[in-house]
């Protein structure tokens, strides 16, 4: 039997990082506000996303992924809290996701060794 009826997503992944440096109150998200734990600026806070982008140095698009995953579930918490007045799908993206996402090569500038000019014709 075929249901257009789509199961409701599991809970979405621990905010857990950025990691606790030394001694000093951890860079994560307090929910259900989503606000930094060290800090109480919105999450992910300068000092949160420095940390985040050194601990996937290597792995950006796992970055995006794992960003995602808390971009849903502060969605949820967030709406939960205000469902007449939640916040922009807009603002959230930039929030959590448009900083992090994986950089494409940067174009060759015009007189570099790999920067061919169109053939005139």
């Amino acid at each position: 039997m075929v249901t257009t009826r789509l199961p409701t997503p599991g809970r979405g992944p621990l905010p857990e990082r950025p990691r606790p440096v030394g001694a000093q109150a951890p860079h994560t998200p307090l929910r259900p506000m989503w606000c930094c734990r060290a800090c109480g600026q919105p999450w992910p806070c300068a000092p949160a996303r420095l940390l985040l982008r050194a601990e996937f140095d290597r792995n950006r698009t796992g970055l995006s992924i794992y960003l995602a995953g808390l971009m849903y579930e502060a969605m949820r918490d967030l709406y939960h809290l205000n469902p007449h007045d939640g916040p922009d799908p807009k603002a959230l993206f930039a929030r959590f996701l448009a900083w992090a996402a994986p950089r494409r090569p940067a174009a060759d500038p015009p007189g570099s060794a790999r920067h061919h000019p169109p053939a005139s014709g």
